[in-house]
């Protein structure tokens, strides 16, 4: 991960990984470890969740390429909603 910005109910990524995998493999890799971290120290929280889902099905993706201005995209993920000092993203 490069770089993270999260809103209210989404978070922007801006990540960066080998070609060999397919961009919903990256998401759904994404998705299946965060929402097992967060269920294992927040064990409440799935009982607050409809269906005990944490992440909705789906999702939106950009590419920057070779040629893509990275820092633009890179400010742009870093300017969404809340600064990085009011959320907690260190899970791990």
């Amino acid at each position: 991960m490069e770089e993270i910005g999260c809103d209210q109910n989404h978070i922007h990524l801006l990540c960066n990984f080998h070609p060999k995998y397919s961009v919903g493999q990256v998401v759904r890799i994404y998705k299946s470890i965060t929402a097992k971290e967060l269920f294992s120290k927040f064990p409440e929280l799935k009982k607050e969740l409809w269906g005990g889902e944490f992440w909705s099905d789906g999702y939106y993706v950009g590419t920057v390429g070779e040629r893509g201005n990275w820092t633009v995209v890179e400010k742009y993920i870093k300017d969404q909603g809340y600064k990085p000092e009011a959320v907690q993203l260190r899970l791990f």
